[in-house]
């Protein structure tokens, strides 16, 4: 019987060729859509998995409240990772404390500036890397760095690099314990998993961390840990909510204390997609563009489905006689049901291998594009059981309509040639070509909010000139060998401008509480961003000085001098700031006022102050000479800066490259939205088409009647289109409201957001009705310019 249905489906499908390409095309695409959009949730959802324990391992993190407003930050003080190693064993297997870090590793003639982590000793096992060669567990040891296998290979070649000597930042001897497997992308640890060195070497590198071990207000530690098999992670987060605010207490620290701080942990299954705090609570992150583009993957698939529906209920009058034999011969409904089910069923499979060549062809796009690395898991048998059943679902709801209904048919009426399937057999067809271009139409206006937030991001004022300007590491040491450096490189005409700083022009690296100045509110909280900058800082990234004057090279008292932001001034309270006091390790007079310099695209500036470079900083920053080409200007800087340091490679970045990366999650959500709201729009009008030539052809003696009674080509083809522009229009009535109530929604997550205009709404539903009118002419304009003579020869 089966063997019997799949070969009555496949003379069916070979027998009405045109709608079986138009299903298989539309089913095909919504399939492929699918699949894709369900491999990268897959990848999303399974983030962190590398890691053996993920399920047990969490980080610390604090809330600190200033002013009535709740700020979550990860880093953390060094003490309390000591004390939760030390004290709460009950409670944790593992406590890590961790330092990102970017340095040049040398061995033997190579060289590299690679990212790596200082970390504790327990790190490498309760992350549960995967050993290589050596060990994995000599971090006890300041003189041991474990490897990745990638940089193993790009600095010892073939060579086996256990015990092999290596120099970091060419200072620090080590040597080589252990290689580990390459972590996946897909792993929180992945940007600085190329090397691994010791926290007691970490602890060697600069004299202040000593003090560190001792000072509960000083937050630059990320704490992660595993949770004791079983602990409780809510009776874990009562037991140490209140240690910093003891530690705090314990040693004195008024600055520390002007702030209410709560620790909390956080999951690692959740780090990827429940990132972002506000006020103090998860409201999501990642997880929003996965919803999204989980409904985008269901709404496309069910546009398919929809097509399948509406073609094979509109061709019911000629399967109608079909059905009547058949069940006058004796055929059950349930076997009418199940014939046409297998139809469909047939017809998913092959879609499904249509759209299974398609996601293997674009999958190098889409990671490219989604920044991920997913694949088809050709070997994993679980996924070819979700495939079946995803295949069999498609085909059941895309049959379900069409065999319900055909085999509704009462044989006595289709055999005495009664039966018409009428205007109410038209009306599901129609309410589904309403949902189906409702879809379409919001997944436009969601894609041209999310590209037009991304372009109003990039078009904020940043407070400075990006252009031509670039960040290197400081390789200068102190200010005799910076003013040589700098001399040298605007000499050779392909430098402007050069300073240091303490973080780049994109970031602010240091926070500083407990300022005083004239005036201030007893009771006002303050957290300022800190950065120091040499005197030439402000000719080289270009700030606007709103108020006061930049720093001068001429005055010596300028040592004691700061420049502030607007975002500052507000915050103070000020007046008229210039000339006022302001005291934190020592007493400086505001003599600048600056327009706000834009870290973030998405938030509001922090006060910040600029102080003068006493020592040095990390950070370089150049101007190129406009006058000459990057191409021109970069090989000279790179010789310069090799002459004066050897040893570090010439790496730079450019800040407007930086500053771009910062909405990249929401450029790269928008670029997918876009590719699949075209396939969605190609599906429906694919749909529409195939409605147009049913109709057309169910019409044709009609329009025959009417061309010899005089009417148009004009007035036919209105009359043909009038039908599928007024269902447009409902479904433009629908979802406009429902797609301005979720885009409003989306957009609340963003501090400096573009406003929903009206003229957004209008030109995409001019679109849509554009693009109906486009698909259904071909056929309307076809069936009005035929011979009438061929359709009524016959009456």
């Amino acid at each position: 019987m089966i063997k019997n249905y799949i070969k009555i489906a496949w003379r069916s499908l070979s027998k009405n060729k045109f709608t079986a390409l138009i299903n298989i095309g539309g089913l095909s695409i919504g399939m492929a859509v699918a699949l894709l959009i369900g491999l990268w949730v897959y990848n999303e959802f399974t983030f962190d998995h590398y890691h053996k324990n993920y399920k047990n391992i969490v980080r610390v993190i604090q809330n600190e409240t200033m002013n009535g407003e709740v700020n979550t930050n990860r880093s953390l003080p060094m003490p309390l990772g000591y004390q939760l190693s030390r004290e709460y064993q009950h409670d944790f297997k593992a406590v890590v404390m961790v330092r990102p870090t970017q340095n040049v590793l040398t061995a033997d003639n190579r060289k590299l500036r690679v990212n790596g982590m200082f970390m504790q000793a327990k790190g490498p096992e309760m992350f549960t890397l995967r050993r290589l060669k050596g060990s994995l567990n000599t971090l006890s040891d300041p003189s041991s760095v474990i490897l990745s296998a990638s940089l193993a290979k790009a600095l010892f070649g073939d060579v086996d690099p256990i015990n092999r000597p290596l120099k970091i930042d060419n200072k620090l001897n080590v040597k080589v314990a252990g290689v580990y497997e390459d972590l996946p992308k897909t792993t929180s640890l992945k940007e600085h998993s190329d090397y691994i060195a010791s926290w007691e070497l970490y602890m060697t590198t600069s004299p202040d961390l000593k003090d560190a071990v001792t000072m509960w207000g000083r937050n630059s530690w990320a704490i992660y840990a595993e949770l004791q098999p079983n602990a409780d992670i809510n009776v874990v987060n009562t037991h140490i909510k209140d240690l910093k605010m003891k530690g705090l207490a314990l040693n004195h620290d008024e600055v520390g204390l002007s702030f209410k701080a709560q620790l909390f942990l956080q999951r690692m299954g959740d780090w990827r997609l429940y990132q972002e705090f506000k006020n103090g609570k998860n409201v999501g992150g990642e997880i929003q563009f996965v919803k999204m583009f989980i409904m985008i993957g269901v709404f496309v698939l069910l546009l398919a489905c929809i097509n399948f529906m509406n073609l094979s209920t509109a061709r019911s009058e000629k399967r109608a006689k079909e059905v009547g034999i058949r069940k006058a011969i004796g055929s059950l409904r349930s076997q009418l049901v199940a014939q046409f089910y297998a139809e469909s069923l047939l017809l998913a499979f092959l879609a499904f291998f249509f759209a299974l060549l398609m996601v293997q062809l674009s999958l190098t796009w889409f990671n490219q594009v989604a920044q991920s690395d997913i694949h088809i898991p050709y070997t994993n048998y679980f996924f070819w059981l979700l495939c079946i059943f995803f295949t069999v679902f498609t085909g059941v709801l895309a049959g379900s309509y069409p065999a319900l209904y055909l085999s509704s048919f009462n044989p006595v009426k289709v055999l005495k040639g009664t039966f018409k399937a009428g205007q109410m057999a038209a009306i599901p067809r129609k309410a589904l070509v309403v949902v189906q271009f409702a879809v379409s139409v919001a997944l436009i206006i969601g894609t041209v909010v999310i590209f037009m937030e991304v372009n109003y991001s990039k078009d904020r004022p940043v407070g400075y000139s990006q252009k031509g300007l670039l960040l290197t590491q400081n390789i200068t040491g102190g200010t005799q060998h910076y003013e040589a450096f700098k001399h040298d490189l605007i000499t050779s005409g392909a430098v402007a401008a050069m300073s240091i700083a303490t973080s780049p022009v994109t970031e602010i690296w240091n926070n500083f509480s407990g300022l005083s100045w004239e005036g201030k509110d007893p009771k006002l909280q303050d957290n300022f961003g800190i950065v120091a900058v040499s005197r030439d800082h402000g000719a080289t990234v270009g700030w606007k000085i709103m108020a006061g004057r930049d720093f001068s090279p001429e005055l010596g008292t300028d040592s004691s001098a700061i420049i502030i932001n607007e975002s500052a001034a507000h915050f103070m309270n000020l007046k008229n700031p210039l000339g006022k006091i302001v005291h934190f390790d020592s007493n400086y007079t505001i003599i600048g006022i600056v327009k706000d310099v834009v870290t973030s695209p998405f938030e509001p500036a922090k006060p910040t102050l600029y102080g003068f470079l006493k020592g040095t900083g990390d950070v370089l920053q150049i101007r190129v000479n406009p006058k000459m080409s990057m191409a021109e200007a970069l090989p000279k800087i790179k010789k310069i800066y090799n002459a004066y340091d050897p040893e570090s490679p010439f790496d730079y970045h450019f800040v407007d490259t930086d500053y771009a990366k910062k909405f990249a999650t929401e450029e790269r959500v928008g670029k997918l939205a876009g590719v699949f709201t075209i396939l969605a729009i190609f599906i429906s009008c694919l749909g529409l088409f195939g409605m147009a030539s049913f109709v057309a052809e169910q019409r044709k003696k009609e329009i025959g009647v009417r061309k010899v009674l005089g009417a148009s080509v004009v007035g036919l083809w209105r009359l043909l289109s009038t039908e599928f522009v007024v269902l447009v229009t409902i479904s433009l009535l629908i979802a406009m409201p429902l797609a301005n109530y979720f885009m409003q929604q989306w957009l609340s997550h963003y501090t400096y957001r573009v406003e929903l205009s009206w003229w957004i709404f209008a030109l995409t539903g001019a679109g849509a009705l554009l693009i109906t009118l486009a698909t259904v002419s071909w056929q309307t304009v076809k069936a009005s310019l035929a011979n009438p003579v061929n359709s009524l020869k016959s009456e």
